[in-house]
């Protein structure tokens, strides 16, 4: 049931929104400073490439000064809008009974969005 779910998601906007990602990694990985956020991006296009099957775990030292501090950079830098953009189509796709799922997805790569930084990706 997931690599039916990925495919749909993969086919429906999820190429497009993981090439959005990995251009905005290269971007960022083009200066020396960026390169932290690049990587980032590299681990959401990842999951925004394939999100069925995986979830979102933070881990034991996510509370870690340096974590915090990049967590708020990223926030402040465009990470708000990337979640509300997420929250906002996981609320469209969960007017309809078939985008639920879809919509689930969106949420979670809300939360990553948000704080990616002190966050890892598993599957379940």
């Amino acid at each position: 049931m997931n690599a039916i779910g990925n495919l749909i998601w993969l086919l429906f906007g999820g190429l497009f929104s993981a090439i959005g990602y990995v251009i905005g990694g290269i971007a960022l990985c083009l200066t020396i400073i960026g390169i932290p956020f690049g990587v980032q991006c590299f681990k959401i296009a990842g999951f925004v490439l394939w999100p069925f099957g995986r979830k979102v775990v933070t881990h034991e030292r996510a509370n870690g000064c340096l974590y915090i501090l990049f967590n708020i950079l990223w926030i402040v830098s465009g990470g708000l809008y990337t979640a509300l953009v997420h929250i906002f189509f996981g609320f469209l796709l969960c007017l309809t009974i078939i985008g639920i799922p879809f919509g689930r997805q969106h949420f979670k790569l809300a939360s990553l969005a948000l704080t990616p930084f002190g966050k890892d990706i598993v599957y379940r």
